[in-house]
């Protein structure tokens, strides 16, 4: 009974809210105008994991075993959203689990390159990662690894009780592509 106060469940707002921050990150239209990232379901999609996975990543490197409860149920609310959005854009009943699935095997085949890219000592890792991964080969990594550099330390700059508390932040990409053009 009492440990039914410490679990957090889907409809806690403050996980409504790190997610709700996480897609509006991801939908910001200077990935797709100016980082090179696809216009596209996949290329949105994949503006979603990285932002999951970032957020993860930064949750998994606090001591505590509530932050872990936290991810867990971010990335429950992303399955959720995933299942809905599907069926939303007409995809039958029998063949959402298939396709929740690769999106789930996605995930965790990004993941583990995005943690081994961001834990490598070789700085073009995450160029190649976010390049096989996000935009499909098209160039331009280096300026979404300038801003996947930025995200990690501004993760890290923020306190786990912030998150816990429902509050996000990301950095502004327009500021970081901003930053990249002046000489």
């Amino acid at each position: 009974m009492i440990l039914q106060l410490f679990r957090r469940t889907r409809d806690d707002p403050s996980i409504a809210s790190l997610y709700g921050t996480i897609v509006a990150q991801a939908r910001k239209p200077e990935f797709y105008q100016s980082f090179g990232v696809p216009d596209t379901v996949n290329g949105r999609l994949e503006m979603i994991l990285l932002h999951v996975i970032l957020l993860l990543r930064r949750l998994e490197s606090a001591p505590s075993n509530a932050s872990g409860a936290l991810g867990q149920a971010i990335f429950d609310l992303f399955c959720q959203d995933m299942d809905g959005n599907l069926r939303e854009m007409g995809v039958g009943d029998l063949s959402v689990p298939r396709t929740m699935r690769r999106i789930g095997e996605g995930f965790y085949g990004r993941q583990a390159a995005y943690r081994a890219a961001l834990d490598s000592e070789d700085p073009d890792a995450l160029n190649a990662a976010l390049m096989r991964n996000i935009l499909e080969g098209s160039g331009g990594a280096g300026k979404l690894a300038r801003y996947v550099g930025a995200a990690v330390r501004a993760l890290a700059d923020q306190d786990i009780a912030e998150f816990r508390q429902g509050r996000l932040r990301f950095p502004d990409p327009a500021g970081i592509f901003a930053s990249m053009e002046q000489p």
